[in-house]
């Protein structure tokens, strides 16, 4: 390139930079007015929703009854209701349709999906509780069902004449027994589980796992095989407590393992940064912060064992008397005893096996209302008696330091370093 082409671009440059700019400013689109927007609500039952539901429901029966009674030849009562089903939802999601948009037709028609699967979840235990009610009614309301056993009782007496009191000291007995030799096992084991690491745990997690939907009857027989068969020993109460105490010790293991697991990991680090050794963070921290939740779990292995009837059964036998000693001769259940009784013929003996399932149930909806009661605190959370003892902890810990803060120091010993008194000149504390 040349001086001349050199310079005629630097010119060409120069002319380019000096040209002014012009920026065309072109005019503000201003949207057009729209229709302004409600808000729709996500929840509660308004009067809309009533009469879209009313309305629904009566076009759906009147249809489903014009089908199974003028138009076709179906019938039956299940075929009946999921028709009629059916037909309510495309009604009803129609009628939503004609003045809301889509996700509020799918918002209602899911909605009255989950009431409908509630509904129908809640009708089946509640037809399962007033079934045995009413078929055990006939029992249930004498004092001699409670307080006598079934050895004088024979297939065709009354109900006044004997009772389960056999069967309630056995499950009592069977389950103690059961509850001391899981609950310290099961709690060790989670606690294994949650504070190690190692590839033992993983596996002892998967085993725990797969023991869970361990049938009850192979429970039974592997305590029949090995305790009863190959050691030697009499079919009791304590080899049914064995047998229980399997099936309850996986339950008891997997809630505590997920309940320890919600513990604050900002405790285990400020008790580990305190110097407190693992053991001492394990049973001063993390046991007490899970205690509600570790009883939960507890109570909900109690209500697996407690209703097992097929254990029993193989390794403890069934008796028409009370036994109290878990160590020799057969012991009864409540489970064992329903089980025995709803298979007679006669009508005095399934009203007491019907009773004597009413009393189980009754038992486990009392275990499972206390694991609500007890468990529904979260963990660290203090229920009003544990935060008044740790107020009642605190202030003696605080007179205690105050009184040896003013005790008077021994001869040739110094006084002591601290003080909790604040200089006027320096604002820190002595």
């Amino acid at each position: 390139m040349t001086i001349l082409e050199e310079r005629t671009l630097a010119v060409d440059d120069l002319v380019v930079a000096q040209t002014p700019i012009v920026l065309t400013v072109r005019p503000t689109l201003h949207p057009l007015p729209s229709a302004p927007q409600t808000k729709r609500t996500l929840s509660g039952f308004s009067r809309r929703d009533a009469l879209l539901i009313g309305g629904a429901f009566v076009s759906a029966l009147s249809t489903t009854m014009l089908i199974f009674g003028r138009l076709t030849p179906l019938d039956g009562t299940f075929g009946f209701v999921a028709v009629a089903w059916v037909i309510f939802m495309v009604t009803y999601g129609a009628l939503v349709a004609l003045t809301d948009n889509r996700p509020a037709v799918v918002d209602k028609l899911m909605s009255v999906v989950m009431a409908s699967a509630a509904l129908l979840a809640g009708g089946a235990l509640a037809s399962v509780i007033g079934f045995v009610l009413y078929r055990g009614r006939k029992a249930l309301f004498h004092a001699n069902f409670y307080t006598d056993d079934l050895s004088l009782a024979g297939p065709l007496d009354p109900v006044t004449v004997g009772g389960i009191w056999h069967a309630v000291v056995g499950t009592l007995i069977i389950t103690s027994i059961a509850l001391v030799l899981t609950v310290p096992l099961a709690v060790l084991c989670a606690v294994f589980l949650n504070e190690s690491r190692s590839k033992t745990a993983n596996l002892v997690r998967t085993v725990v796992t797969a023991m869970t939907a361990l049938p009850s009857i192979v429970a039974g027989l592997f305590i029949f095989a090995v305790w009863i068969l190959w050691l030697g020993n009499e079919r009791s109460g304590r080899a049914a407590s064995i047998a229980i105490s399997i099936m309850m010790l996986p339950i008891i293991v997997r809630s505590a393992d997920v309940v320890l697991r919600l513990v604050p990991g900002s405790l285990r680090e400020a008790s580990s940064a305190l110097g407190a050794p693992q053991w001492r963070v394990v049973w001063h921290v993390v046991l007490p912060t899970a205690r509600p939740g570790l009883t939960t779990s507890v109570i909900l292995g109690v209500a697996r064992g407690i209703g097992e009837t097929a254990p029993i059964l193989l390794t403890a036998g069934f008796t028409a008397s009370a036994n109290y000693n878990p160590e020799h001769g057969p012991m009864a259940s409540l489970p064992l005893v329903a089980f025995n009784l709803v298979r007679s013929p006669q009508p005095s003996q399934i009203a007491r096996g019907f009773a004597t399932a009413a009393v189980l149930m009754i038992l486990v909806l009392i275990l499972f209302s206390a694991a609500r009661v007890f468990g529904g605190k979260q963990p660290g959370q203090q229920s009003g008696r544990q935060a008044r003892r740790s107020a009642r902890h605190s202030y003696d810990d605080m007179s205690r330091f105050e009184s040896l803060r003013l005790a008077p120091s021994p001869p040739g010993v110094a006084s002591a370093p601290y003080d909790y008194e604040q200089s006027d000149s320096t604002g820190e504390f002595r």
